[in-house]
């Protein structure tokens, strides 16, 4: 007989919680963070079929599972495991602010025709290099505890905001902008192997990603300098280049964004909150990003 349970999320940032689903053996136990940008990971047995709603999920070797969810999730998903295990995770809907950004280099808000072809051509350098399969899942697992900032300072921009750039409407931002002095060095917040580190792109300047394994990458955007090469397996707390105010900024700051696969989540429930004045303001000029 199946067994069906149903999971509710807590919205509290970096925080951990576990799940029993089926009080008739516990037919899966989930952990992590079922909100809009939030992951969870579970352990199933070798040789299990996992699905999150019409996704199939790869079993690593130690058994884990690991899913994100995106800006706007649907409030329920049902987790299968194996043909006589479900179980339905409520996940939590978010509110998301409007942040209005005025002195944006109009260029990059409408970009000019011949740089068009450019943009093309860096989305794909992009796309790549998050297509990319590392199979570390000693790496992966950091999510339980294991992130740091990547630099310290206030907040300048949260996961999911609305942007408007010069009076325009642009895209969600899907990063946390950390508003602290061109140079200020930028340090790997889990271990993880790079996969792209661009000086230029015409969004996000200097750039790099730092795969984490299995699907789950870091971004670091609008550095004014890259010291990490492709390649570079990087442990916690090595450098990986400089904040800067490169591509579509106002002023300088490291926008930190996370993807697993093709979700954007959020960097913020990873880590713990920072001992600094980092209070959102939306409505002053603050350096903003893409």
């Amino acid at each position: 007989m199946k067994q069906l349970r149903t999971l509710s999320g807590a919205i509290a940032v970096a925080a951990a919680f576990t799940f029993n689903a089926g009080a008739w053996g516990q037919c899966v136990t989930v952990q992590g963070d079922p909100v809009e940008g939030g992951l969870i990971w579970a352990k199933v047995g070798q040789g299990e079929e996992v699905w999150l709603d019409d996704r199939s999920l790869a079993v690593l070797p130690n058994g884990y599972v690991v899913a994100g969810f995106h800006r706007d999730a649907s409030a329920s998903s049902i987790l299968k495991v194996g043909k006589d295990c479900e179980v339905e995770l409520r996940v939590a809907q978010r509110e998301y602010r409007i942040q209005r950004v005025e002195g944006v280099p109009q260029r990059t808000v409408t970009p000019p025709k011949e740089q068009l072809e450019r943009i093309r051509r860096e989305r794909q350098l992009v796309a790549a290099a998050k297509a990319e399969v590392v199979e570390r899942p000693d790496w992966l697992m950091q999510i339980d505890g294991g992130f740091v900032w990547p630099v310290k300072g206030p907040i300048s921009g949260v996961y999911g905001s609305q942007r408007v750039y010069n009076g325009k409407p642009g895209n969600p931002h899907y990063g946390v902008d950390i508003a602290v002095p061109t140079g200020t060095p930028v340090y790997a917040p889990a271990a993880g192997r790079v996969t792209l580190a661009e000086p230029d792109l015409f969004y996000s300047g200097g750039t790099v990603i730092l795969d984490h394994g299995y699907g789950l990458s870091s971004s670091f955007l609008h550095m004014s300098a890259v010291t990490a090469k492709v390649g570079d397996e990087l442990t916690q707390g090595e450098k990986i280049g400089e904040v800067g105010a490169t591509g579509r900024a106002t002023g300088p700051h490291l926008d930190w964004r996370m993807s697993w696969q093709d979700r954007r989540v959020d960097p913020q429930r990873l880590v713990p909150p920072m001992a600094t004045d980092n209070t959102e303001n939306t409505d002053k000029k603050v350096p903003a990003a893409r």
